[in-house]
């Protein structure tokens, strides 16, 4: 955890920030301390009054404003309980537990977290010393709180943040411009080792950005019964070329059995970036007015939408990559609001979903690519890539699904 602390002059300032964000749908209030209301129940001018009240008994201290950050790692499991409790601790331990304060979740930002505003005059106009409280006090807090809850040290987190800012070297995979084996494992490792998937499915549609698959294979099959995995190269239309490469020769061995070790720790890792990513979803459907506006809004944020389309062209699923967080989600598992068909009738023309006429690989980098809407194709000839994202992402878990990839051997002619 690393903590931040800023003294000011001007109370009202930190809480404009602060409640601006709120208004953004990028922050959300979880404590009001020392206040009479519950947090939902006070206005902005509740909140500033409260701390007014404390500064004019001393008028003398014009420093008289905190502004606290609390970062925390990627990495922590973290649950809005778990940041109440962290923060309440953090302020007995500077020595504001009896000040008012109030503390924001902030989702504009790819790790977890919190800004705690409040001030350092006490009841009855003593000023707190705040002198060399970074050092101090703050940092004897810092580490008692890293080893109560299991934090990632500060140290450690500053170290991961220089890395994870350095550009990641996935380049799109193009079939015939880079070696197949080499290309697929460089992107296959860091996408299993750093996104958040809890199945086959949500992994294949973040690999997907890199024009990689993981195929089980036809059902049916040895490979498939044995619970084999073999990661494809996958063309402009999401077809596999070249020759697959099995799961066991790549270097970090992302087999089936390995992956789904990871569902279950993914699931409680991701959750909670789901509540950024829903901050993020509300605020750009809520100023879009058709899905083109809205992918475009997010894709400013990294996150890539992939909306599940029948033969028909009825939207029955979506699901979300967020890949500044590196989180999967489907649309039912952020809750009912963010289900395909919901999540659309929240759009003012609630206009039939635009097939996607780029493809995001990872935030700021965009690659055009032709939409299959342009080409006409019979119903019983639908688009390969429709047919993808129908079967890798219609369900969680579809170990009998068949593999839309497995083409039908031609029947010889039979001499007469």
């Amino acid at each position: 955890m690393v903590a931040k602390i800023v003294n000011g002059k001007n109370i009202r300032s930190v809480l404009n920030y602060n409640e601006n964000k709120v208004e953004a749908a990028e922050a959300s209030l979880l404590i009001a301390a020392g206040f009479p209301r519950d947090p939902e129940q006070l206005s902005f001018k509740n909140k500033l009054e409260r701390f007014e009240m404390l500064i004019r008994q001393n008028e003398k201290t014009k420093t008289n404003t905190m502004h606290i950050m609390l970062n925390f790692s990627r990495q922590d499991k973290l649950d809005d309980e778990l940041l109440k409790s962290i923060a309440l601790n953090y302020m007995d331990g500077i020595g504001f537990g009896n000040q008012p304060f109030l503390v924001y979740q902030h989702f504009d930002a790819a790790h977890p977290h919190l800004h705690i505003a409040t001030v350092n005059i006490a009841d009855g106009g003593e000023r707190i010393e705040t002198h060399n409280i970074g050092r101090n006090q703050s940092e004897k807090a810092r580490k008692k709180l890293e080893i109560q809850y299991g934090l990632i040290r500060a140290e450690d987190q500053v170290k991961e943040t220089a890395f994870m800012l350095q550009p990641v070297n996935l380049e799109k995979v193009i079939y015939g411009k880079s070696p197949t084996k080499a290309a697929i494992s460089a992107i296959v490792r860091e996408v299993v080792d750093t996104y958040k998937f809890t199945s086959l499915p949500e992994l294949n549609a973040a690999l997907r950005q890199f024009n990689v698959r993981a195929s089980r294979g036809a059902e049916g099959t040895m490979m498939h019964e044995k619970g084999g995995l073999v990661y494809n190269i996958l063309n402009e239309q999401g077809e596999p070329v070249g020759i697959p490469i099995k799961a066991s020769s790549i270097y970090s061995s992302p087999t089936l059995k390995n992956l789904e070790k990871r569902y279950a720790p993914n699931d409680t890792i991701r959750r909670p970036y789901g509540q950024r990513l829903k901050h993020l979803l509300d605020k750009a459907i809520a100023t879009s007015r058709d899905t083109t506006e809205l992918k475009a809004q997010l894709q400013k944020q990294g996150i890539r939408i992939l909306f599940r389309e029948n033969v028909q062209g009825n939207v029955y699923g979506v699901t979300f990559i967020d890949n500044a967080t590196r989180v999967v989600f489907n649309g039912s598992d952020l809750g009912k609001a963010y289900s395909a068909r919901a999540f659309l009738q929240r759009l003012p023309s609630n206009t039939p979903v635009q097939k996607e006429q780029t493809k995001i690989l990872l935030p700021g980098a965009i690659v055009k690519s032709e939409s299959p809407a342009q080409k006409s194709y019979p119903a019983h000839d639908q688009p390969v890539i429709e047919r993808i994202i129908d079967m890798l992402l219609s369900s969680r878990h579809e170990p009998h699904a068949p593999d839309p990839f497995r083409r039908k051997k031609k029947k010889r002619l039979q001499p007469e």
